[in-house]
């Protein structure tokens, strides 16, 4: 297993300079007031395809081998990996294969074809994993994994060089978890820079695979998760288990009937659209968990990718 360093990072911001945005960072006195801490919100709904995904994504497949440059990409992915993989490859002059489970955001399956990607439909992930050794024998293409990837996880960990960069005083991060691409790159990336901050993990109650996993240290996989969170659905994997077993500070369970309050304050008091996954990490701050108050503590707005068509009809109905 391939091991990864915070000079690992910054070699992969280099590679995304002038390619990824360098998301802003926001503050809200409101926040700060309903939390009692000083809350910095690193705004990756702001980011290429409207994630922090897309940081992977690019990283991972600019960087295969020339024995694999002409070959195409394929990857399982019913969300913003699978926008970020497929506006990657259009980049790169790359064909996009997606093999999607259970896909059904009809914005986020548009995103996808305008990006050019072929999307190959499966019933549910593990359909898609059922079906993904013929595809790839019929393409001999590549494959590239959305969180167990060093290449990924060195992407995604750009988020928090950049973080640090413009809040270097931070005491507490927040992130959501699923498969832990994003979390481990935040965990090296942040203790490389300052060991003292503490890196906490947050996970929907109906998903709770990462935290048993890494109590256990083994991959607890939970066959039938139920969360608004779709994108935390995924169980961690071989490499992002050690990662995070060696650096969180622990977990925050965030109960279903947590998840909309917290996308709703987001849109109403912050003007910012968040994907469930995202109002997952801001939801400890809005119950004003002991351990965040007095704290200037930096939350991973994780992307923005929120189908707001039924919402809109009806304002014109």
């Amino acid at each position: 297993m391939e091991s990864i360093a915070l000079q690992d990072i910054q070699q992969a911001a280099e590679r995304l300079r002038g390619i990824a945005h360098v998301t802003p960072v926001q503050t809200s006195r409101q926040l700060d007031k309903a939390s009692g801490a000083s809350v910095f919100l690193k705004c990756e709904n702001f980011q290429r395809v409207g994630a922090f995904k897309f940081r992977g994504a690019y990283h991972a497949i600019s960087t295969l081998p020339p024995e694999q440059q002409g070959k195409p990409v394929v990857t399982i992915s019913s969300g913003n990996h699978a926008q970020g993989v497929a506006l990657a490859c259009r980049l790169l002059g790359r064909k996009a294969h997606i093999l999607a489970g259970g896909l059904t955001s009809q914005i986020k399956r548009q995103a996808v074809l305008d990006y050019g990607a072929t999307i190959h439909d499966a019933a549910d992930h593990l359909d898609a994993e059922r079906k993904l050794p013929a595809l790839m024998a019929e393409l001999h293409g590549v494959y590239i994994h959305p969180f167990n990837d060093p290449w990924v996880i060195k992407g995604q960990g750009t988020v928090m060089l950049e973080f640090l960069s413009a809040v270097p005083d931070l005491d507490i991060v927040l992130a959501p978890v699923g498969g832990g691409g994003l979390l481990s790159g935040t965990c090296i990336a942040a203790h490389g820079i300052k060991p003292a901050v503490q890196v906490y993990a947050c996970e929907p109650a109906g998903a709770l695979d990462a935290m048993h996993s890494v109590r256990e240290n083994r991959i607890i996989p939970m066959p039938h998760p139920q969360t608004l969170a779709e994108g935390l659905k995924t169980s961690l994997g071989d490499m992002t288990l050690p990662i995070l077993r060696k650096h969180l500070a622990g977990f925050f369970v965030v109960p279903e009937d947590e998840i909309v309050p917290a996308m709703r304050f987001a849109f109403e008091r912050l003007k910012l659209v968040v994907e469930p996954s995202a109002a997952v990490a801001l939801a400890p701050l809005l119950r004003r968990e002991s351990v965040l108050v007095g704290k200037r503590v930096g939350v991973i707005l994780t992307g923005g990718n929120v189908d707001l068509s039924g919402f809109f009809e009806q304002l014109t109905g």
